[in-house]
């Protein structure tokens, strides 16, 4: 297998066939997260499960996929891109095979964090491989061509997944989203064998194992509060573990810096965090993405729950919003260079006025709301997430030296998966809390319009951040 350097002259682009096997590759990823919010109801009925595991279901998954991200990046490095891909995509099957077989609510949670680990080796070799063998406009064009399998895994999530819900095939229920996974993962993994070939780093970054561990902690001290204390009546232990998560959180900072200091890369530098672009950009980023993750989560319930959609009408439900995204999503590049930080305002305004616009149709027409009714308010949200995740991926980088570009990277996707995490377990917890003492009704009138205002602080953060086109 011919093996790829890091030098220049090596850069000479993907095949066809190498770049359709390595979109193939990062596609399962996303299509995973979103296909199973179709199925959240019908999980919850078969396996009598409480609504805090299915918040785990989503959270875990991401929650993994946050934290082992950047190691991921970093085996890949070192033992070379295509071996860890080759083993990050048969861990996913696997794990997948696991999750539909699932017995019971336990097995299927656990299943989920190791498909998010899986996820987390699987990922970031697509980018490595990617920025090892392309440069200047072939490249951006490339990273162009995974934002649109990005917004297609969305559209086809919804939708899928409605559909192997609603087929019950041979009466299996929701175990098929998961089973799917099985036959294209082998036929990608053959595929992988034959087309790709290796490279690593000449000079690969070591793993942060204390940093690793306490930034786990912080996590997991967050997490599992928030998830589980409303069920359990918010015992001692939970708020113990809130109170850790300040402790563990600058416990990693302290490590951190004494490890840059040693000439170390920590996890999440905080010389990379002290940057403006950086800093003001993560701040942004983090209500982004955690009202993502809390919007998908909330309207996954009410369809089926509230609302009485079967599987595949919920999958239409959000199809307008995954179409928006999509379409969007292609436009940025030739928006952003002519307007510029304009476009990401304007992202935050457009996905103000589509959660008012849910809001009022709620208001209005619960319980006899349709899928066209809630159209018009689901494509003006997903363009306005559209016209702001990608832009500020690129507005934040453009901060980051050239060198630091990789770990600059691994910081920001981190972000955006641990959010997407917390804003499954606090807006997701929140809806459910009102849901049992308001009604769904209120509850999600409440969660819609406390989305609204967060895309107001969005776009007044917005303003602070530097022009993508400097």
């Amino acid at each position: 297998m011919t093996s790829l350097t890091e030098l220049p002259e090596t850069r000479t682009g993907l095949t066809a066939t190498s770049l359709a096997t390595l979109l193939a590759s990062y596609v399962l990823a996303p299509i995973d997260l979103f296909i199973v919010n179709v199925a959240l109801p019908t999980i919850q009925s078969d396996l009598h499960a409480s609504t805090s595991t299915l918040e785990w279901v989503l959270a875990g998954y991401g929650g993994a996929f946050a934290l082992l991200l950047v190691i991921g990046g970093r085996l890949g490095d070192a033992l070379g891109r295509r071996r860890m891909l080759m083993w990050g995509l048969a861990a996913f099957t696997m794990t997948s095979l696991i999750c539909g077989l699932a017995p019971n609510e336990a097995v299927l949670v656990l299943a989920r964090v190791a498909q998010g680990a899986a996820a987390a080796l699987l990922v970031p070799q697509v980018f490595s491989i990617i920025q090892a063998t392309s440069v200047g406009e072939r490249r951006a064009r490339t990273l162009g061509y995974l934002g649109a399998a990005a917004g297609l895994a969305m559209v086809l999530g919804q939708v899928l997944g409605g559909v192997l819900v609603a087929v019950d095939l041979a009466g299996t229920g929701w175990r098929p989203i998961f089973l799917v996974n099985v036959p294209i993962g082998l036929f990608v993994l053959l595929l992988i064998r034959r087309k790709l070939p290796e490279s690593r780093a000449h000079d690969p970054i070591g793993v942060d194992r204390w940093g690793t561990l306490l930034l786990a902690g912080s996590l997991i001290a967050l997490l599992v509060p928030l998830l589980e204390g409303r069920t359990l009546g918010w015992p001692a232990w939970c708020w113990a573990l809130l109170i850790a998560v300040p402790i563990l959180a600058t416990g990693y900072f302290t490590v951190a810096r004494r490890l840059e200091r040693a000439g170390g890369v920590p996890l999440l530098p905080p010389a990379l965090l002290r940057m403006p672009t950086m800093r003001v950009g993560l701040l942004v980023a983090v209500p982004v993405f955690a009202g993502f993750g809390g919007f998908m989560f909330v309207f996954a319930l009410v369809f089926q729950t509230g609302l009485h959609f079967s599987p595949f009408t919920a999958g239409l439900a959000l199809t307008p919003a995954a179409v928006g995204f999509l379409v969007m999503s292609l436009q940025t590049s030739r928006l952003v260079a002519r307007y510029g930080r304009r476009v990401l305002v304007m992202g935050a305004v457009v996905q103000f006025v589509g959660l008012l616009m849910l809001t009022v149709t709620t208001l209005a027409m619960w319980p006899n709301i349709t899928v066209l009714d809630l159209a018009p308010g689901a494509l003006l949200y997903g363009v306005g997430q559209a016209a702001i995740a990608p832009v500020l991926f690129r507005v934040i980088l453009s901060g980051v030296p050239t060198e630091a570009a990789g770990v600059g990277s691994g910081v920001l996707t981190t972000t955006q998966q641990m959010s997407l995490a917390i804003g499954v377990a606090t807006l997701g917890s929140l809806f459910v809390a009102l849901a049992g003492s308001t009604g769904m009704r209120n509850a999600l009138v409440f969660t819609t319009a406390l989305l609204a205002v967060l895309s107001v602080m969005i776009g007044m953060l917005i303003t602070r951040l530097p022009d993508p086109r400097a």
